[in-house]
């Protein structure tokens, strides 16, 4: 397991025990290899980033939050992760050929998007890239079904599994 630290304003599962499972299932679905590079958007802390990353040669994450991205590079240190890397900005503005010349074209790209979904650029720009295998991970079933909409030109959907992180509630991730 791993240990994170978070900042006040930094976005944490609180369920613990089911964001692992949440986590387990994003690995499953992204179905990587050891020679796979990864783009973890909307990382965050780096908990996605991390806990794939013993399965990718390399995984980075971008997160628009500064403080996150400070967290994130301290968690892979604290972890002794060192095959990740992490950027701070707006991911709609980020994710681009620049990044791509810098880091490499991805095999693989997880998305953990606010509940507003994916911005129409990520989207786009998603499109553009074709990584082999996308992996989306949500908390608004609306956004996500409206982007994966958007992402069907270049995108079929395969697989869904709902995770319940918060019991007793009609809410799942």
């Amino acid at each position: 397991p791993h240990e994170f630290r978070i900042g006040p304003s930094s976005f944490f599962q609180t369920n613990t025990e089911q964001a692992e499972r949440l986590y387990e299932l994003a690995l499953e679905f992204a179905d990587l290899s050891p020679d796979d590079l990864v783009y973890d958007l909307f990382s965050g802390v780096g908990t996605i980033t991390l806990f794939v990353s013993g399965h990718a040669r390399r995984v980075l994450g971008l997160e628009l939050d500064a403080e996150a991205v400070h967290h994130a590079r301290q968690n892979a240190e604290r972890n002794g992760v060192t095959n990740v890397a992490f950027e701070s900005g707006d991911i709609a503005e980020k994710l681009n050929h620049h990044l791509v010349r810098k880091y490499g074209e991805p095999d693989v790209v997880i998305v953990d998007p606010p509940r507003a979904g994916l911005h129409p650029k990520v989207v786009q720009s998603l499109g553009a890239m074709r990584p082999r295998r996308l992996v989306y991970v949500s908390c608004n079933p609306e956004s996500q079904a409206k982007d994966i909409a958007a992402l069907a030109p270049a995108f079929t959907l395969a697989r869904v599994a709902p995770v319940d992180l918060f019991p007793h509630t009609d809410h799942v991730e």
